[in-house]
């Protein structure tokens, strides 16, 4: 059928393939039909309604196949008949050219629906695929995709799709830099200026943000700090909104809104009976936009036509979840080098390496200060610590409950969860690259950690969602190491500590059992330091001891020995501990067990990176060993 002479069949073959191909288990078959190669030539189709529906069908393919698809879309020449259309829609679109079968249609532009269609594709190949990133540098795509994005005043779902595009071709993409000409960044700052208070616009400018953020060496040194400000305002403008609140008042504005067209269609219903007349044809075409779901190219589109409510909030979801996602890298892209990590966190070097590691808050206590003057100023004009910690809370219970018993907006509770994660991700990378005055001094942080504990235990069970442990637990950590290392009160009662250590380390995810172990060494090496821990310390050695011997993952292990060289590097509570749960023996017996693993398991299970660190441990179990057996000739 895709082969067929009429246009209508081949149409109709490719929407029915674009609805099946929503279905990841139906891909398989498809792929072993060569729905690549078959598709791939109808974007070039004579016919536009074709090619809007054969772009519509390989981008539901790219979307619902991920990363192995799109590269088999690539091995099989996609990028050919993508690029050419991409092109030529470019040159046709000032021409609005309309199908004369459908010009009937109203707001029907088949050059702008097709090149929505083609974008998306675009992106998500572009996306997954490093050939398709060096086609889009090299095939002069980006020229293509700004006269596009120089539409958003008429057609801003087209804009946002130019607008994820460019947001993911540009990163970590050093080669496409000089194609942002003077030219390229007027298109991108007059998107970012324009005035539209729409939830579309704000997740529109959002992106583009992002993107500028992305190509910031194109900018002057000069320009730098205003540009970054520039961002970060839009960032702030995007988070200052209650998602919660807005599902209320745009669930209340669906509700209104389908009464008021119920209403008007039973008028119409009696007004036809009375006056038994036809509908006329201008009477129909009224209806048309309440019809719109029913229009073939939407049915690769996630939502309706006609649910503008919902996609409201989803676009303010969508574009909080990327603020955060990119503040996220505005702090990474100041941290230090992996390997400059890996020093922080491994014990010195010298024999001295525990007095010098751990003694006054030293070692992995210590927070690099490594946020630069414009993105530091940036933060704190735009108020972007004090927006995302509001964002850390459970999202609003009543907008749950809205969601929950509403299947077309029941995916937004999993929206409204991720932007929550973004934000402890971001208060992570926040604590470990500025001060303690930036954050607000002393009494803020401790009022942060009541807050992170009472996510953590207002609820009568503790969390088990993995993404959230992840981010709470990376959160904890940081903050839990930049309070130590100023000597602030810790936050989380012993109790509280372990309850949380024994929910983590049963995660199946290894991030968050290597979160756990470390904040019980932060918090078992400051308790160390007081009076009468002994029986604390004890519980707290066995639990990481426990999971040093017994933990699948090498690097968990490590992480456990790393945490127990904090705990018992110093103090005589302890010392005292120590001895009684006979930690020199049972690291002793302990340290072959750990060599054989490393020999047996490391090579092929783990990276470089985690080599290197695992070797630190190895060698600092050794030098343990010693300084505890130091320890016990030393007369008391």
């Amino acid at each position: 059928q895709l082969q067929h002479p009429s246009a209508e069949v081949r149409e109709y073959a490719c929407a029915s393939i674009s609805k099946l191909l929503q279905q990841k288990h139906v891909i398989p078959a498809f792929l072993q039909r060569d729905a690549v190669r078959c598709l791939g030539p109808l974007l070039m189709d004579h016919s536009l309604a074709v090619r809007e529906t054969a772009a519509g069908a390989l981008r539901n393919l790219s979307a619902c196949g991920g990363f192995e698809v799109c590269d088999d879309m690539v091995t099989k020449d996609i990028m050919t008949p993508l690029v050419a259309l991409l092109k030529e829609c470019s040159t046709g679109l000032d021409a609005n050219q309309l199908s004369p079968k459908k010009c009937r249609e109203m707001n029907k532009n088949y050059i702008e629906d097709i090149a929505n269609e083609a974008i998306n594709l675009l992106w998500n190949v572009c996306e997954c695929n490093n050939t398709a990133v060096s086609i889009f540098n090299k095939g002069g795509c980006l020229e293509a995709v700004l006269h596009y994005l120089k539409k958003f005043s008429t057609n801003v779902d087209l804009a946002i799709s130019v607008a994820n595009c460019l947001q993911a071709v540009t990163e970590d993409n050093p080669d496409l830099l000089s194609s942002f000409n003077a030219y390229a960044q007027q298109v991108l700052e007059t998107v970012m200026l324009c005035p539209e208070s729409t939830m579309k616009h704000i997740l529109l400018r959002t992106l583009i943000a992002g993107t500028f953020w992305n190509i910031k060496d194109t900018i002057p040194p000069g320009s730098l700090g205003s540009m970054v400000n520039a961002i970060l305002k839009i960032f702030s403008e995007s988070l200052a909104i209650d998602a919660g609140e807005m599902i209320i008042r745009m669930t209340e504005a669906e509700k209104n809104r389908l009464k008021l067209a119920a209403e008007a269609e039973t008028e119409e219903n009696m007004s036809d009976v009375t006056d038994s007349r036809v509908l006329t044809e201008d009477d129909d075409m009224e209806e048309i936009p309440k019809g719109k779901v029913r229009r073939e190219n939407d049915i690769s589109d996630l939502l309706p036509s006609d649910k503008w409510e919902l996609k409201e909030v989803t676009a303010l979801l969508m574009a909080q979840q990327t603020a955060l996602e990119i503040i996220v890298n505005m702090c990474c892209s100041e941290d230090p080098s992996d390997d400059e990590w890996e020093e922080l966190s491994s014990s010195d070097e010298s024999d001295l390496f525990m007095e010098n590691s751990y003694n006054e808050g030293g070692g992995l206590l210590m927070s690099p200060l490594c946020l630069s003057d414009e993105v530091n100023s940036a933060f704190l004009n735009n108020l972007i610590p004090k927006k995302i910690l509001e964002k850390t809370a459970f999202p609003n219970s009543v907008a749950l409950d809205i969601c929950m018993h509403n299947p077309s907006w029941k995916p937004l509770i999993k929206k409204l969860n991720a932007v929550q994660c973004r934000a402890l991700t971001c208060l992570h990378s926040i604590l470990l690259v500025s001060d303690v005055d930036c954050l607000g001094g002393v009494s803020a942080l401790q009022s942060l950690a009541q807050h992170l504990s009472q996510l953590v235990f207002s609820k009568t069970e503790l969390p088990t969602d993995t993404e959230f442990l992840e981010a709470i637990t990376s959160a904890l950590r940081a903050l839990l190491q930049t309070m130590a290392s100023k000597n602030i009160s810790q936050c989380m009662t012993p109790e509280q500590l372990l309850a949380l250590c024994e929910a983590g380390i049963h995660s199946s995810n290894a991030s968050v059992k290597v979160n756990v172990v470390s904040i019980l060494g932060i918090s078992g090496s400051v308790l160390a330091k007081g009076q009468d821990t002994a029986e604390t310390l004890k519980m707290i050695g066995k639990f990481l001891l426990e999971v040093a011997m017994k933990e699948s993952s090498l690097v968990v292990a490590g992480e456990a020995l790393d945490a127990l060289f904090d705990v018992f590097a110093d103090g005589k509570e302890a010392e005292k501990a120590a001895v009684q749960i006979k930690l020199l023996p049972a690291l002793k017996e302990f340290q072959p067990v750990f060599k054989m693993r490393m020999r047996k398991e490391g090579k092929g299970q783990y990276s470089t990176d985690q080599l290197c660190v695992l070797d630190n441990v190895k060698m600092n179990l050794r030098r343990f060993i010693a300084y505890q057996e130091t320890l016990g000739k030393t007369p008391t």
